[in-house]
């Protein structure tokens, strides 16, 4: 991003703002970040917490970026960033995205929003219970899963992350039980995707942020999973006004995994507005 003083971003994903706080700290007093989270509990928690006043807080989906700058009268950017998925705070704060936990099945970033994990899980059809599982999570034993989640359902609600396990671990075969990746990582992401509209969004986002850089101005976005970052990929790729500043990924280095582990699968990609 080559923040300079004086400067303006835009963190589309504020989180526990570790990435605001650090361009905060480059462009000086004159320069001004907005930042945007879904999840109104992390918006809660950074306005308690952040007291530099070049920090603007805002709760939104950054789905509506151009709409949310323009009401903040946020204009002049310089850089638009993304980090996509959920922050590790978020894994602590009940709502479900990790099977390593006996939760309730919610996954929301925001919880005011009207669908949930649970929702899906129980009412869902079958066939749409595995479309979401091929194509969200890129599961090869999507219908089984999603047999297996039916026939569940049928006897009693799948409530809490533990139970969705179990079920997840009887219908995939034995020796799968004792690979890498966790048996229930493609299931979970896929609910999670499907939940929060996460794949809709970020193409909708990515487009209103390109309108909102000037001539010159950058926009990064640091995926988790291939889905996202095809996304992002080909955006970059075919829109005319960008050029890629990013010929392959950046990817964490061995120090930063050796401090970080989950970064691990984090793709790096920044363009340039021309």
């Amino acid at each position: 991003m080559d923040p300079k003083v004086g400067q303006n971003f835009i963190d589309c994903t504020l989180g526990g703002a570790g990435h605001a706080l650090e361009l905060a700290s480059r462009i000086g007093s004159q320069g001004k970040i907005l930042g945007i989270d879904w999840d109104r509990d992390a918006v809660k928690e950074a306005k308690a917490n952040i007291r530099s006043s070049r920090i603007h807080i805002v709760q939104g989906n950054f789905a509506n970026v151009q709409d949310i700058a323009r009401q903040e009268k946020f204009s002049s950017v310089s850089g638009i960033l993304f980090d996509l998925g959920f922050s590790s705070d978020q894994l602590m704060n009940g709502r479900g995205l990790s099977f390593l936990k006996d939760e309730p099945l919610d996954m929301r970033y925001d919880i005011q929003h009207p669908l949930s994990a649970k929702t899906i899980v129980n009412y869902w059809s079958k066939q749409d219970i595995e479309k979401i599982l091929k194509e969200y999570g890129e599961e090869r034993f999507a219908q089984d899963i999603a047999s297996a989640i039916v026939e569940e359902r049928a006897v009693r609600h799948i409530e809490k992350t533990g139970h969705l396990v179990k079920v997840i671990e009887r219908a995939v075969p034995k020796k799968y039980l004792r690979g890498s990746i966790h048996v229930a990582t493609r299931t979970f992401q896929a609910l999670r995707i499907a939940v929060n509209s996460e794949l809709e969004n970020l193409k909708k986002g990515l487009a209103r942020a390109v309108t909102l850089l000037p001539k010159g101005g950058k926009i990064a976005v640091i995926s988790f999973h291939s889905l996202e970052d095809r996304i992002v990929k080909n955006f970059f790729k075919t829109h005319t006004s960008l050029a890629i500043l990013t010929k392959k990924p950046i990817s964490p280095s061995q120090e930063e995994l050796r401090i970080n582990r989950r970064s691990r699968s984090a793709k790096l990609r920044v363009a340039q507005k021309i």
